[in-house]
């Protein structure tokens, strides 16, 4: 009889310590799936992002070309990281690309786990995908100041050929247009226009009048809602209209205010230089009194 009690009271203690291993087990090999993956893409320039931060866990990315083995950047394996740059991945720019955002154990920890948890990021296509940014623009103004022509800088990638980086006009080559939105100083009512070069004239514009322009890149080979990318900064020149038609009453007034601060300052400076030197001179001059009475 002591003997049965024995062997239940040891076989107790061993299904107790046998759960409470498992459940250490459980909670040490329990890794929360990545959330909220996106892809950020600026001239190509790309980063897959998701969250939450881990604590003690890690993440692990893998990509591939749709149809192709999975691969692995050396910089995004079992870290703590949050984002991920594959910029230089993704080389094939009109191919289709998934990703995997794996939760693994920290470097250096082992786990019993044979499948880590993963969420998988939305189908990529760098040529259709990437946000094309705002680009530079001079404005060259004809003779007969009803015509303007603007000059397109095509913005830089950081993608290089034969250690030469590319802009986006290597990239798109005949692809590439640019629309041109334009009104007069003032006016609220905008044309556009659309063309194939980095040279866009825009004509019948009226005489002594002046003129807004913004340009984006135009891709009208992609879908509708990724076509256009980011517009420029305005830039307003042209016209012979006086100071007064071509600045806000704001802008003028301000302007006034800045130039009677800097006269009333520089009026200051010169009155307080002028009495240091007042001084300075009576000092001088009684001292020569002085020792002219000694004689």
């Amino acid at each position: 009889m002591e003997l049965t009690k024995t062997f239940l009271c040891f076989f107790g203690m061993m299904c107790a310590l046998t759960a409470t291993g498992g459940a250490e087990a459980a909670e040490r090999d329990h890794f929360p799936a990545a959330s909220d993956l996106t892809w950020v893409s600026f001239n190509f320039k790309t980063i897959l992002q998701w969250g939450p931060q881990p604590s003690n866990f890690s993440y692990t990315v893998e990509f591939s070309q749709l149809g192709e083995n999975r691969k692995r950047n050396p910089h995004c394996i079992r870290t703590s990281d949050t984002e991920c740059d594959l910029t230089n991945d993704l080389r094939l720019l009109r191919a289709t690309y998934s990703a995997d955002v794996l939760s693994e154990p920290l470097p250096g920890v082992t786990s019993d786990l044979v499948e880590f948890p993963f969420a998988r990021a939305p189908q990529f296509n760098p040529y259709t995908d990437t946000l094309i940014g705002r680009p530079e623009f001079r404005v060259e103004w004809g003779e007969d100041r009803t015509r303007v022509r603007l000059l397109v800088s095509d913005p830089p990638t950081p993608l290089f050929r034969e250690g030469v980086m590319q802009s986006i006009r290597d990239v798109f080559l005949k692809d590439l247009h640019y629309r041109v939105r334009y009104n007069k100083a003032g006016s609220t009512g905008k044309k556009e226009q659309t063309s194939r070069k980095s040279e866009v004239e825009v004509g019948g514009l009226d005489r002594g009048q002046s003129y807004c322009f913004s340009v984006a890149a135009y891709l009208p080979s992609r879908p509708a809602e990724r076509r256009l990318g980011q517009w420029s900064r305005p830039q307003c020149s042209g016209g012979d209209r006086s100071i007064f038609q071509e600045f806000s009453t704001g802008v003028i007034a301000g302007a006034i205010f800045i130039l009677l601060t800097f006269l009333i300052l520089t009026l200051l400076l010169v009155g307080l230089w002028c009495r240091c030197c007042c001084r300075h001179g009576d000092k001088t001059s009684s001292k020569e009194d002085l020792a002219m009475t000694h004689v």
